[in-house]
């Protein structure tokens, strides 16, 4: 299969598709691999490295479309790019069409197959694909938190961990799945006052052995999440509802009554924003200030730390794009149940119902488009 590495255009998005060693792989699997050019230059990896690998580098983003029988990104396609597909061409990448209707049924319109990096499971119902990306975000979340808590920053100018002597900062955490984890994993490690809010009393009895009781673990009500949330420093939106939109568990007269100068960072955003008061940003213009409350919703987080996010994210994607190139798409996700679960657009259908109810569109089960 000819697959294609098109260099990531959306603000400040240094990742790129594949590394110099997963193209090294494809290509001792019999497949050819075009990259444009630069495309690895934000995480350390020239042309000549991918050349060394077996890439052929190209000039445009323009060829590795016209060519390719797959596209493998990171990043949803951009108003410039999702044109440039054509019927029955691979889509590999993140996708979240829950929030991106425009998007969803551009893809709807160019019949390719756009298969989402975060709805691919696996034998546990877990997201093997968002997880590493969720990782990153989740780490970074208290790092960017107590950097806009600075005073110099527009915050409240409190150091997270304090000292001997001064109350620590109270971190609020919503939601306790991997980004959730990550982030107390930080926030604790920074001597904060920590807090969980999840609705699974099983996760939060996992949490509660895995961080001791140095965690504060609390379930999840309208309440619970009010009185936290208004009382905190720093808030982390970690909320995530595969596939679906992420829901409003903050309301704008709760962010309004937090003290000014908290920070509210909300890694669910790709999904839509966990707050009433959340909306998209970029690296470019990362923040905003709304109700005294500096919000942090940078769609694409892990493009900040690009070398980490890139490698980790191809050690879980690899596999699947080795499946998707040896066997061809409707093989790959006939044998595969975890890999077709990731298929949201397929051949001018929506596929994925989580996206279609969110959106308001017609859904056509994936049975009916992928037959044996």
């Amino acid at each position: 299969m000819l697959i294609g590495v098109p260099k990531e255009i959306k603000t400040h998005e240094y990742r790129v598709g594949l590394v110099p060693s997963s193209v090294r792989e494809l290509v001792h699997h019999g497949h050819r691999v075009l990259v444009e050019t630069e495309a690895g230059a934000g995480i350390g990896c020239g042309d000549e490295a991918y050349r060394a690998a077996g890439a052929e580098i190209v000039d445009s983003a323009d060829e590795v479309f016209e060519r390719a029988e797959m596209i493998v990104k990171v990043k949803e396609p951009q108003a410039s790019e999702w044109p440039r597909l054509r019927e029955g061409q691979i889509l590999f990448t993140y996708l979240h069409l829950a929030a991106e209707k425009a998007l969803t049924e551009g893809l709807m319109a160019r019949g390719c197959v756009a298969i989402a990096y975060e709805t691919v499971t696996d034998a546990r119902g877990r997201l093997p694909l968002l997880a590493p990306m969720s990782e990153v975000a989740g780490r970074m979340s208290i790092q960017v938190g107590a950097h806009y808590l600075e005073k110099m920053q527009g915050g409240r100018g409190i150091l997270l961990g304090g000292v001997p002597g001064v109350h620590a900062a109270k971190v609020v955490v919503l939601g306790g799945g991997v980004a959730g984890t990550n982030a107390i994993r930080v926030a604790m490690g920074m001597e904060a006052q920590c807090y969980v809010i999840d609705k699974a009393l099983s996760r939060l009895y996992e949490l509660d052995l895995q961080f001791g009781a140095m965690l504060n673990t609390i379930y999840s009500t309208v309440d619970a999440i009010e009185t936290h949330v208004v009382d905190a420093d720093l808030v982390v939106g970690a909320v995530l509802l595969p596939g679906h939109a992420a829901p409003k568990l903050i309301t704008r007269e709760m962010i309004a009554a937090m003290r000014p100068g908290s920070v509210f960072v909300d890694i669910a955003i790709d999904q839509g924003g966990c707050s009433e008061t959340s909306r998209p940003t970029t690296h470019a213009d990362p923040v905003y200030v709304t109700e005294g409350v500096i919000h942090y919703c940078v769609t694409n987080m892990p493009g900040a730390v690009p070398r980490t996010s890139t490698f980790a994210l191809n050690n879980a994607t690899l596999p699947f794009v080795l499946a998707l190139a040896d066997k061809g798409w409707k093989r790959a996700v006939l044998e595969d149940p975890h890999l077709a679960d990731g298929l949201n657009v397929c051949l001018g259908k929506l596929v994925y119902e989580p996206v279609a109810q969110d959106l308001g569109l017609p859904y056509t089960p994936r049975e009916r488009v992928v037959s044996r």
